[in-house]
């Protein structure tokens, strides 16, 4: 890794793209790393305001800011990799966050993970606790739009995953990141038990 500030990688892609599974394992095998989801901040932002008046909180100027107030404080005093996975897909916004991190002398390594929309939709289905889709109308929704959106050129670096494992996932962006990732030692049951823990601590009830 570079010296100066440390690296932030953020995983961009569309709801069910694998962000967060894929921002875990390499928290898993990165020593000294950490998670900064910036939908908590969201979440928060959300909470204060009466349910009629919640839209997407990306539209809110205070998540734009929290969120680099709060990536530029951790990269400036966190001497580890910080992972964050969030889809950004308006280009403004990307901007207010991802630019503004590299204007302020970060070394933000963006990807996009993407994947073809059957492949989005089996993982959402998967991930839906016996609902199937309909408890992910919302990623559902907002799919097509991502995946067009992310394609773009200034959402590089793309990297395509239906035929990936989370592991491998993690292996490519590692590489591309020049970070060193300890080796996977995951059996495939326990993978798939760390997995599914994984998405039942991020099962959102507002």
């Amino acid at each position: 890794m570079d010296g100066g500030h440390p690296v932030i990688v953020w995983l961009n892609g569309p709801f069910g793209g694998g962000k967060t599974q894929t921002a875990y394992e390499l928290g898993r095998r990165l020593p000294g790393s950490f998670v900064c989801d910036p939908e908590h901040v969201g979440f928060g932002l959300h909470r204060m305001l009466p349910p009629a008046l919640r839209g997407d909180f990306q539209d809110l100027a205070a998540w734009r800011q929290g969120v680099f107030e709060v990536l530029d404080l951790a990269a400036r005093r966190h001497p580890g990799v910080l992972l964050v996975p969030m889809t950004v897909t308006e280009p403004a916004y990307f901007a207010e966050t991802v630019g503004r991190l590299r204007e302020g002398g970060h070394d933000v390594r963006h990807f996009a993970l993407l994947a073809e929309r059957a492949t989005v939709l089996r993982r959402l289905r998967e991930r839906g606790l016996g609902r199937g889709l309909k408890r992910e109308s919302f990623a559902v929704s907002r799919l097509d739009g991502c995946l067009e959106a992310l394609r773009a050129p200034e959402f590089a670096q793309h990297l395509a995953t239906d035929r990936l494992t989370v592991s491998q996932v993690a292996g490519r962006v590692a590489a591309s990141a020049g970070l060193d990732l300890a080796p996977d030692t995951d059996g495939p049951l326990r993978g798939r038990i760390r997995r599914a823990l994984v998405g039942v601590r991020h099962i959102r009830f507002d």
